[in-house]
């Protein structure tokens, strides 16, 4: 009976790693866009999907303005040093709008993946992202900020660190360098080599 249990549970567990990661996307696009589309209760009251597709069109719509007029960047400029000054709501607004532009649209942060030597014996290097290439703390000692993600988790930190502890990753895309980070160094650098030698072959 050993036998046969052992098999079972290796299939088993087998089974739960090719369906696990999958029902997990699934999870979370179907949750996404389902409160996306409750947004607009009298749509999604009319056809499911009705309001995910409004609500999806008009962010595009106002990316397409934004980017293309320059009254429309003028307006949003404005509304930005309004909100800035607002107590209360200017820290609200402030730090989402920090977040946001770090990682999408033209003023993107996390888009300069570096190694940061983090100890020096023994050596310990971790992957982070390059945020602020100069920081004046000390007198001729430049130093530079890095953000450092933690893995499984949205969260991470960020060090102030001296110049020559960094090393500018060239052969490795942002997204590769927050996969290997997130995943905690078991996805983004093998995967990536070994999908390029197949498209190359």
């Amino acid at each position: 009976m050993k036998p046969v249990f052992k098999n079972f549970l290796k299939n088993f567990l087998q089974g739960l790693a090719i369906l696990g990661p999958l029902a997990v996307t699934a999870y979370c696009v179907y949750a996404v866009f389902i409160n996306i589309d409750k947004a607009i209760p009298i749509l999604s009251k009319i056809s499911p999907g009705i309001g995910f597709v409004t609500i999806i069109s008009f962010i595009t719509l106002i990316g397409f303005i934004g980017d293309k007029f320059f009254l429309t960047r003028w307006i949003i400029a404005l509304f930005d040093i309004i909100l800035e000054k607002i107590p209360g709501i200017k820290f609200i607004y402030s730090s989402s709008k920090d977040v946001i532009s770090s990682f999408v649209g033209d003023k993107k942060k996390f888009d300069k993946p570096v190694w940061v030597r983090t100890q020096m014996q023994p050596e310990i290097w971790r992957i982070g992202f390059l945020t602020q290439p100069e920081i004046d703390i000390e007198e001729n000692n430049k130093k530079v900020a890095v953000y450092l993600p933690h893995a499984y988790a949205i969260s991470g930190w960020v060090i102030v660190t001296q110049l020559e502890n960094i090393k500018i990753i060239k052969d490795m895309t942002p997204a590769q360098a927050m996969k290997f980070a997130v995943s905690g160094g078991v996805a983004g650098l093998d995967a990536e080599v070994e999908e390029t030698e197949k498209i190359g072959n």
